[in-house]
């Protein structure tokens, strides 16, 4: 990997996503939400910036494709627990968030080291907890700026979707990961000599 892709301009931007986290924890604590709410919205439209550059500017790296999504669990994996202490978002929501990622990671790891497997793009249930998280997340500092019930509504929409598509993206996870398995098993045995089977 080249040292220059770090400084193209779409990749420059996920770093400063990444900058802006502890920032935003800084904000909540000290109980600023609106400019928790602020730098956050902030970091999502440079989340949409990043993609947009990488394609006009020809810029898409190997280094934007493994920083992107590690800046957007970073700042996901970062808030819900936050959030939590703040007495904000329930604690099961948090827990059973956490306990996808760990496994979805967990599994990723165990496959890359026995198989080789590592091109797992986010499926449409993967990307559709994500939007649920990012907007339950918006809705549930935007209620602590202005609580009044529609806010209240959506949040309380967006964390019950969070809570179903967690659940809906972590089975899709395991039939994709048997697929993926079964292929590079019938992959490996067509390059294998019949001689080899047999003895096998």
């Amino acid at each position: 990997m080249k040292i220059s892709q770090i400084f193209t301009a779409p990749n420059q931007l996920t770093l400063l996503r990444m900058i802006f986290v502890p920032f935003i924890v800084i904000e909540l604590v000290d109980g600023r939400y609106f400019w928790a709410l602020v730098l956050f919205v902030t970091a999502g439209f440079s989340d949409g910036l990043d993609g947009l550059l990488a394609r006009r500017l020809h810029q898409q790296t190997v280094l934007g494709q493994y920083l992107d999504p590690i800046a957007d669990k970073l700042l996901l994996s970062t808030m819900f627990p936050v959030l939590s202490i703040l007495h904000k978002i329930p604690w099961k929501f948090t827990v059973l968030v956490f306990s996808r990622d760990v496994s979805i990671l967990a599994a990723s790891a165990v496959l890359f080291a026995i198989a080789g497997l590592r091109d797992f793009r986010p499926s449409i249930f993967g990307k559709a907890n994500t939007f649920s998280q990012i907007a339950a997340i918006f809705f549930v500092m935007l209620l602590s700026v202005k609580p009044v019930r529609w806010i209240w509504i959506a949040r309380t929409v967006f964390l019950r979707a969070t809570f179903a598509f967690t659940i809906i993206s972590a089975v899709h996870y395991v039939f994709l990961v048997q697929h993926r398995l079964r292929s590079h098993a019938h992959e490996v045995a067509s390059h294998t000599p019949a001689s080899v089977r047999s003895i096998s």
